[in-house]
């Protein structure tokens, strides 16, 4: 059995966001932060990172934040962007205020492009997020496509042949799933992540991509009561399910 790892409570505190060392002494003194329903006063202590301590510990009033480790699946809204930096609406920007002073912090498994929605992931374990995007572990993912104009009937074969080359590249796509929901409706699951790949993959064989949406990775699905622009964390055996 692994050991618990443990952290002084400040800069735990402090590495979730809530304020510097300085203001979490502060805190403590005013009486903000109270574990298993008794005053904290001592910050400077060190405590085990339990999965249950965000049960256990409240800070001014509330439960404690998502220890590190943790694994959200977001319903990515239409027009934002999945960065940290540039302009304009962000992804971040839906998740409370003080979780973007985390450290380590939460980045997206992967990016869905502006005009995609879907199922986002994000973390802030690194190592669990190159677990997903490598390419050696062939983590799927299904997108639902609306195209401007009619699927011919060719496509499907092409996709799955391992042998489409997109634009601008010299390296075969490794083979992909489509599955026609309509004439202009069809599903893709690839195992890569190249840029813009499903447009681009639409876009060799003549068509364009109206609407883009993922709709699972690995055999985790975005289920139907997230509304978009919505999230929540996943639990141990839900992340199992990206790798199955």
């Amino acid at each position: 059995m692994s050991k618990v790892p443990s952290l002084r409570i400040d800069r735990l505190l402090s590495s979730l966001g809530y304020g510097s060392r300085t203001e979490m002494a502060r805190m403590a003194r005013a009486g903000g932060i109270v574990l298993d329903g008794t005053d904290l006063t001592d910050v400077s202590k060190r405590i085990a990172l339990s999965p249950d301590l965000p049960a256990r510990m409240e800070i001014d009033g509330a439960p404690l934040d998502p220890l590190p480790g943790l694994v959200m699946m977001m319903h990515k809204p239409l027009g934002m962007t999945c960065s940290h930096k540039e302009d304009g609406a962000l992804v971040f920007d839906l998740l409370p205020e003080r979780w973007r002073r985390r450290d380590p912090a939460i980045s997206t498994v992967g990016r869905l492009d502006k005009q995609t929605t879907g199922l986002l992931l994000l973390t802030d374990d690194g190592a669990l997020l190159h677990r997903i995007i490598s390419p050696k572990r062939h983590v799927a993912k299904v997108y639902r496509a609306t195209l401007a104009r009619p699927l011919e009937g060719g496509e499907g074969a092409l996709f799955a042949s391992g042998e489409l080359v997109l634009e601008g590249e010299d390296k075969p796509l490794a083979p992909a799933i489509l599955e026609v929901v309509t004439p202009t409706e069809a599903t893709l699951t690839v195992t890569e992540g190249r840029y813009h790949q499903v447009r681009r993959m639409f876009a060799a064989v003549g068509n364009h991509v109206e609407t883009l949406h993922r709709e699972r990775v690995g055999a985790l699905a975005l289920p139907d009561d997230l509304p978009p622009g919505e999230w929540r964390l996943l639990t141990p055996e839900e992340v199992d399910l990206i790798f199955q």
